[in-house]
């Protein structure tokens, strides 16, 4: 998988700690998607593993497949296995593995699968579609393929912080919606897909396409683990745009002082902070 300046070797940490904070969601999501009989599933672009332990736990037998086209971020998923998986009658395997590469990507899963999963993935290669119909070329007869993509960007804050202009994590947002358009149009063969994921599931042959929504909140005050992450959340946003100049000179020193836990205005001292998420899975099924 190729993607323009983002050191994913460098976000493995961050990416297991996600996963482990995701938990619940992954369980739940992974309740609705397994179905009986289901023997083989795979996790593309596997990250700390979250669903491919949570596809596990919901399954009775057979074989998880996770891949991830970064080493280190295959060796911490391997890593989070050893420590929490010992059911031998689901073996989890964690293979290296180019996604982009539809034929080594086939090679891999050596068979037809029952569930394909791909949270945040499809979205980081240049022809989406093209990848969507790889990835449901991979399925048997009845198997699923599930994309987590879109939804709605996390809230956290409220309108007004009273340092600053009001609307800073609206402006967030927009500046992050130029940086993906850069980053779309800078991958290897981009081509638009100028329609949603359903359109893209039934034009890779999976009818019917469903999407289910799920909303996640946590309402003030946060407890400090859920403090934290919210803040080291955002400073990795800001990070992330910082010397890309799609943020205001102005907006970026409201965020130094908010991220900073020497100034009095640092957000993890406030009690207003929040979590208000939407995601969404959408699944087609090969007849």
């Amino acid at each position: 998988m190729t993607e323009a300046r983002i050191d994913w070797a460098a976000h493995a940490p961050r990416l297991v700690d996600a996963a482990t904070a995701d938990r619940a969601w992954y369980h739940a999501v992974a309740r609705e998607l397994v179905a009986p009989g289901d023997r083989l599933a795979v996790d593309i672009g596997c990250g700390g593993a979250g669903m491919a332990l949570a596809l596990a736990r919901h399954m009775t037998c057979g074989r998880i497949l996770a891949v991830d086209a970064e080493p280190a971020i295959v060796e911490a998923a391997r890593a989070r296995i050893r420590t929490e998986w010992a059911d031998p009658r689901i073996r989890i395997d964690v293979e290296l593995v180019d996604i982009a590469d539809t034929g080594s990507l086939r090679r891999t899963v050596c068979g037809h699968a029952d569930l394909v999963w791909a949270s945040a993935m499809v979205h980081h290669l240049g022809d989406q579609q093209r990848a969507v119909d790889a990835l449901a070329a991979l399925l048997a007869r009845g198997g699923r393929l599930a994309l987590a993509e879109g939804g709605l960007p996390a809230r956290h804050l409220p309108w007004d912080l009273g340092v600053g202009d009001p609307g800073l994590e609206l402006r967030l947002h927009t500046a992050e919606d130029r940086w993906f358009a850069r980053i779309r149009a800078a991958l290897p063969g981009s081509r638009p897909m100028p329609y949603g994921w359903d359109e893209a599931l039934r034009r890779a042959g999976l009818d019917p396409a469903t999407t289910v929504t799920t909303l996640s909140e946590l309402p003030p005050p946060l407890p400090p683990p859920q403090q934290r992450a919210v803040v080291n959340r955002l400073a990795n946003r800001i990070g992330r745009l910082r010397d890309t100049g799609l943020l205001t000179p102005a907006d970026l020193h409201t965020w130094d002082r908010l991220l900073d836990p020497s100034d009095l205005v640092w957000l993890g001292n406030r009690r207003d902070v929040f979590l208000l998420e939407a995601r969404s899975v959408h699944v087609g099924r090969r007849g």
